[in-house]
């Protein structure tokens, strides 16, 4: 971390606090949503965060983590569950209807894993 300088203002020292350059790009669906809950629900963790420079490589590492384990986790629960190519061709319907129920579920994991924790 960097040293920490100050300037003298009539009678007070005021840091000389400046924001480092550090290429970003847009946030995912769930970096907003870790954002949202660290600034809501943990404050002390959001200003140490905020004030270390190092809130948005968190987040940025929380939505590639969570983007990462859904779609690690989505096969496999097809898999088990019999969600078969044959069955989109056969149920298209049905496919969607069990395909969003395993969605909702692996999304449950990782929202109570990476999210809100």
């Amino acid at each position: 971390m960097n040293e920490l300088t100050y300037r003298q203002t009539d009678d007070y020292l005021i840091p000389n606090l400046t924001v480092s350059e550090t290429e970003q790009k847009p946030l995912g669906k769930y970096g907003r949503m870790r954002k949202r809950y660290l600034k809501e629900h943990r404050p002390i963790l959001w200003n140490q965060l905020l004030l270390d420079g190092t809130l948005y490589l968190h987040l940025q590492e929380i939505d590639e983590t969570a983007n990462r384990r859904m779609a690690q986790m989505l096969p496999e629960l097809a898999k088990r569950s019999g969600v078969t190519e044959a069955l989109k061709a056969q149920n298209p319907l049905a496919w969607v209807g069990m395909m969003n129920n395993l969605k909702a579920q692996a999304e449950e994991v990782v929202l109570h894993e990476l999210i809100f924790n």
